[in-house]
């Protein structure tokens, strides 16, 4: 039995439009580390309500996350703060002097006091942004991440530019996302590709549910279909894939992490706290050399593509090389890498041979 799937596991990036990262703001001074939000602050004679303000508070988290190693401390403190104000990140500092009430600041401590044991910040407000939208999630899915982006920048560069492929609009072009997980790819492609349609796989019923949400949310779900199901076996039994040969593009980002790298103390390999005690573990670990669900994969894409179609696959930086020769010696020419941002082989893309 396949394992339900997600997305990238590298650190979260304040990258994207509408990212609000620790450079486009001056961070505040704050209190001594030994304040908190529910005690009473060393100004005697001033209120705690108005002493903690959105300004103070942002400072305080930013600090606290800093010390504790956390990625994007300054990001993680706007989410959790707007998320208990209920207000968008650019209104805090619209508005850096509104205090908080007690109960926004008792909510706020205990959410800052998860997120310091490295709980995710995005699992704690129920929200992701990929590829500049935001996104549902919970601890069925992985959280999007920054690498996986390459995956969609790599479809929409060869759609734009390949005569048969849709164009920019997506005129009749059709996709299948493999281990959906949230469904950011597919989402976010159909996003970009207006004519498109997709279909999205996956063998957790929870990571469905939230993807349809997610599909609603951004009203592509009429372009979209959900199927469940191991790797590509539900297109046997889906009518846009009778006859077989019909996808321009299959993209994946399944379980990839090999045993070795998980069970690593070596920080330039290692599984972060925040994805090992967090995140679904069914989603991420692939075997002795996480080739365990790529290889089956290979096997199966040639019969859903057409002559000159793209099999896009994430990987580990470790066997992007190896996943490149799988596919050239099952049925693809052309195989290659990309890098992500950070400048690591991520996506293994080739081309079904005609």
């Amino acid at each position: 039995m396949r394992l339900p799937c997600g997305t990238c596991l590298f650190p979260l990036r304040a990258e994207r439009e509408g990212s609000v990262g620790p450079s486009r703001y001056t961070v505040f001074v704050t209190n001594s580390p030994s304040s908190t939000p529910g005690s009473r602050p060393s100004n005697a004679g001033i209120s705690a309500e108005e002493s903690w303000t959105t300004r103070r508070l942002l400072g305080w988290m930013s600090e606290a996350f800093t010390r504790n190693g956390l990625d994007s401390p300054r990001l993680f403190a706007e989410l959790l703060l707007s998320h208990v104000i209920g207000c968008d990140r650019l209104k805090l500092y619209m508005d850096a002097d509104r205090p908080a009430s007690p109960l926004e600041r008792q909510t706020l401590r205990d959410l800052v006091g998860r997120a310091l044991k490295h709980e995710p910040v995005q699992y704690l407000v129920g929200e992701a942004w990929f590829f500049g939208l935001p996104l549902h999630v919970d601890p069925s899915v992985l959280i999007p991440r920054p690498s996986t982006e390459t995956i969609v920048e790599q479809v929409l560069l060869h759609a734009r530019a390949e005569p048969g492929f849709g164009g920019k609009t997506g005129e009749g072009l059709r996709l299948v996302d493999v281990c959906t997980g949230s469904g950011c790819i597919a989402i976010a492609l159909l996003k970009q590709l207006s004519k498109a349609t997709a279909l999205a796989c996956d063998i957790s019923a929870e990571a469905l549910a939230l993807a349809r949400r997610n599909a609603e949310r951004h009203r592509v779900s009429e372009r979209l279909d959900f199927l469940d199901g191991d790797l590509l076996t539900p297109l046997d039994d889906h009518p846009a894939a009778a006859g077989g040969g019909g996808f321009h593009y299959i993209v994946a980002n399944p379980p990839y992490i090999p045993d070795h790298e998980w069970e690593s103390a070596d920080p330039a390999v290692a599984v972060g706290r925040n994805v090992r005690d967090f995140e679904p573990h069914l989603a991420l670990r692939a075997g002795p050399d996480g080739l365990q669900y790529i290889r089956p994969l290979i096997s199966q894409a040639p019969r859903h593509l057409r002559t000159g179609g793209l099999l896009l696959v994430e990987t580990a930086a470790s066997t992007a090389a190896a996943v490149c020769e799988m596919m050239t010696t099952g049925g693809f020419q052309h195989a290659r890498v990309a890098n992500d941002g950070d400048g690591l082989p991520r996506v293994a893309i080739g081309v079904k041979a005609g």
